[in-house]
């Protein structure tokens, strides 16, 4: 038996585990007075069982490390996935790869991202049914990560790149990523959307810190170099993180004949839940709003200004993200989560077309990236707020919420850079007055901020459905 004494609220945390049956390790828990737990405790010691002190939820080291841990991987995975155009730039002006088509070598970096977000689901499912090969997933995840950005570095063909800096990165990073996913519930529940909101700012680091770095490297070792050397780098980093990413819950343990969970267990029945479909609509429409300008914004500021700005106004773009995560996911702990999505989506909206829509100089651009990228950005440190709300407050359960969806946020990750660059290429012969939409962007512009109102809309419909599941 483990128990967690928590002083603030004079409570145990108790849960049992029996080795020498051979009985799976519990993972229920069960709240008692402290009378009780004294008494439990005492017979569970008469009884012969081992007794452990589990780690204290939202505070102390072990904590706060595995939110360190998941800040790292954050970095390394979605910072360098999310900063493919650095080398989609690359690889359209230099061979071998410039005789390529801009669809396919933009596609090595599409496909990356929506494997990881749309992969979670499967990866949640399968360490459920075998908890004990997690552990495993993620060293064999670090291994395909260094191996499919050091290999990519000897390729020759398109369809090479996209196997591996693609589909073989994608991969990794979902097995790299699931612990973050799976026991974030685990360390945190009063603090959660705080922890939340730290570690995917690592997110934002990254895409602050990799354009310069990644670009330092290609101007003076060239593509293949700096593939090798960010592949030692990248992956030692990684290693680290790993090291802090430990359960806080006893790992269960199947034996004999006992029956594993199923592979689709009835806890999907959230599905059926009109909060889930909400929030999905919601991610999926905030995700249409997010990544055109993510794809878009440096080009636009180059044709408007130098490349130089363009490389600053995407740091500062990803750099406010960071500071939205932490903000936007502090607020999701203190308001009702709802409200938090709806402000985020209604100010990207405003200033999308307000500031991009009309901007005709860099000070506008300036400004645009550190309120778009501070709401845009830190809307996703609502979604462990969202998912335990889709998941009816089980936090063993969030972890698959969460993942299902982030499947929609994959989704928009494909479809919103095709939209866009289909009304980038109809908008390019179109006026909006001649001061809207400068440089052909008009048509994107107006699609980045109705997505984003109307994701504002359908946060009024998450609160909605929040309320009567309360009633």
């Amino acid at each position: 038996m483990e128990t967690e004494h928590r002083p603030r609220d004079d409570q145990y945390e108790l849960s049992i585990v029996q080795p020498s049956s051979g009985a799976q390790t519990p993972r229920a828990e069960s709240t008692y007075s402290a009378q009780s737990s004294q008494a439990a405790l005492q017979a569970a010691i008469n009884d012969g069982i081992a007794v452990q002190e589990l780690a204290p939820m939202d505070r102390g080291i072990r904590a706060w490390t595995f939110c360190f841990s998941g800040f790292l991987l954050e970095m390394m995975i979605w910072g360098l996935c999310f900063r493919y155009g650095i080398f989609q730039d690359y690889y359209t002006t230099h061979p071998p790869f410039s005789s390529s088509s801009g669809v396919a070598i933009a596609s090595v970096g599409t496909i990356a991202i929506a494997l990881q977000y749309c992969e979670a689901l499967v990866f949640c499912l399968t360490f459920d049914r075998y908890p004990e090969y997690l552990k495993w997933g993620m060293w064999g995840g670090l291994a395909l990560y260094f191996l499919s950005i050091f290999c990519a570095s000897f390729a020759t063909s398109i369809w090479q790149l996209i196997l591996l800096q693609g589909v073989g990165f994608g991969i990794s990073g979902g097995l790299l990523y699931v612990p973050v996913i799976k026991l974030l519930s685990e360390w945190f529940s009063e603090r959660r959307g705080l922890a939340a909101g730290i570690i995917f700012a690592g997110g934002g680091v990254g895409g602050f810190v990799f354009p310069f770095a990644l670009n330092a490297l290609l101007d003076k070792v060239g593509m293949r170099w700096t593939l090798r050397i960010w592949s030692i780098g990248s992956t030692l980093c990684a290693g680290v993180a790993l090291l802090g990413m430990r359960p806080r819950l006893p790992v269960p343990k199947f034996t004999g004949n006992q029956r594993r969970p199923r592979f689709i267990p009835p806890q999907l029945g959230f599905i059926r839940n009109p909060i889930f479909w909400s929030v999905s609509l919601t991610t999926l429409l905030q995700g249409l709003s997010y990544f055109p300008v993510s794809l878009y914004i440096a080009s636009f500021t180059r044709a408007l200004s130098s490349p130089l700005t363009a490389t600053i106004v995407l740091s500062v773009f990803n750099s406010s993200a960071v500071v939205g995560q932490i903000v936007l996911g502090h607020l999701s702990d203190i308001f009702p989560y709802p409200y938090v999505m709806a402000s985020s989506a209604i100010g990207s909206g405003i200033v999308a077309f307000l500031l991009w829509g009309f901007a005709n100089a860099a000070i506008q651009l300036y400004f645009f990236a550190v309120i778009f990228g501070a709401l845009s950005g830190g809307f996703s440190s609502t979604w462990p707020r969202a998912a335990s709300d889709c998941a009816r407050g089980k936090p063993e359960y969030a972890g698959l919420a969460l993942a299902s969806t982030a499947m929609f946020k994959g989704i928009s990750a494909v479809i919103g850079p095709i939209l866009s660059g289909i009304l980038l290429d109809a908008g390019k012969g179109l006026t909006f007055g001649g001061t809207f939409g400068r440089e052909g962007y008009g048509a994107v512009e107006i699609f980045v901020g109705s997505c984003a109102l109307a994701t504002g809309a359908c946060s009024v419909l998450v609160a909605q459905a929040s309320r009567r599941a309360r009633t």
